[in-house]
């Protein structure tokens, strides 16, 4: 498929590929991506946000699990009970930290007004499934279990992340609504790593996954978190929420992925699917846009997708809101 879809690029997202080639996931470079991991963080901007203050916390776990960490970021000056934002970090269930986000998760904290909790999860393959999602689960419950403290309004706590940690909050989102003792107001899920059997078992897109994050990686992703080969008939659907039959009774939806995206068909079917079960969605498709074009922070599409994120967020606390 090498280059079939390069002319469908947005222009302003081609320099970025020279930059960024693919993204190969595999038990030989995770290794080695993940000891890169202070450069890369480094390279990153410093930050524009004055009025946020970030904490390192480290929160009671799921049982018999480690504690886990998270980043608490809070704006200055904001007053009465604050919307919060809890926030899962990409990297194919495999790689990152939350520092990865940091700029944006400050960015959200500013422009909202809002406290925004970063959680650093436990990653495969070292931690199987459901570590993550339980440790993703452990910060929900204490975010709201801590609000009155943090300053926080528990109606109005959003969950979300962008691939794998949007992947995540799906996840969050079903294990929340079944469990029923941490309610979500909203979801957000960015370009979010949903079906286990994308690039494993479902027919491949001929478009689409060419770029940054391709099959490949996606299978070993699904593979580090599920412990065996993607695309079997017995998967949890709180490992993989596209497995879930019933999407009823979940909050209200953001969606958005680029059309170039490996990922694109599993998050059009998701949106589709929870349309029909009667829950608000917004599915937002990027012309030109292969994974993550945030990267490229300049490009009129990355700007167009935090644009629609922070509509999105500021419209859900609004309506979250008490009357």
């Amino acid at each position: 498929m090498h280059g079939l879809s390069r002319h469908l690029v947005d222009p302003e997202l081609l320099a970025a590929l020279d930059t960024f080639p693919s993204l190969v996931f595999s038990a030989q470079t995770l290794p080695l991506m993940r000891a890169s991991l202070p450069q890369f963080l480094a390279m990153a901007p410093p930050s524009d946000v004055t009025d946020v203050t970030m904490v390192e916390r480290y929160i009671p776990g799921p049982p018999g699990a480690p504690e886990v960490r998270v980043l608490v970021y809070t704006c200055d000056g904001a007053e009465g009970p604050s919307p919060a934002y809890l926030h899962m970090h990409g990297g194919g269930y495999v790689f990152g930290v939350p520092e990865l986000n940091d700029l944006g998760n400050r960015r959200l904290a500013s422009d909202l007004r809002c406290v925004v909790v970063s959680v650093d999860y436990r990653l495969a393959p070292e931690a199987p499934f459901p570590g993550a999602v339980e440790d993703c689960y452990a910060a929900l419950v204490w975010l709201h279990a801590q609000a009155a403290s943090l300053g926080v309004d528990p109606g109005r706590i959003a969950i979300g992340g962008e691939s794998a940690g949007a992947g995540l909050a799906a996840s969050l989102g079903l294990l929340a609504r079944d469990r029923g003792k941490a309610p979500v107001a909203f979801q957000m899920l960015i370009y979010p790593m949903l079906d286990d059997r994308t690039g494993a078992t479902s027919e491949p897109h001929p478009y689409a996954g060419e770029f940054i994050w391709t099959a490949e990686s996606n299978r070993f992703g699904w593979a580090s978190l599920l412990g065996g080969a993607p695309g079997g008939g017995d998967v949890s659907r709180y490992a993989a929420p596209a497995r879930a039959k019933n999407l009823a009774e979940l909050p209200p939806t953001f969606i958005a992925v680029g059309a170039l995206d490996l990922l694109l068909e599993e998050d059009i079917d998701f949106a589709r699917r929870l349309i029909r079960a009667g829950v608000p969605t917004e599915l937002h498709v990027y012309p030109g846009a292969y994974h993550a074009p945030d990267m490229t922070p300049e490009a009129r599409v990355a700007k167009a997708l935090r644009r629609d994120v922070l509509e999105a967020m500021r419209r859900a606390f609004e309506e979250a809101s008490p009357r």
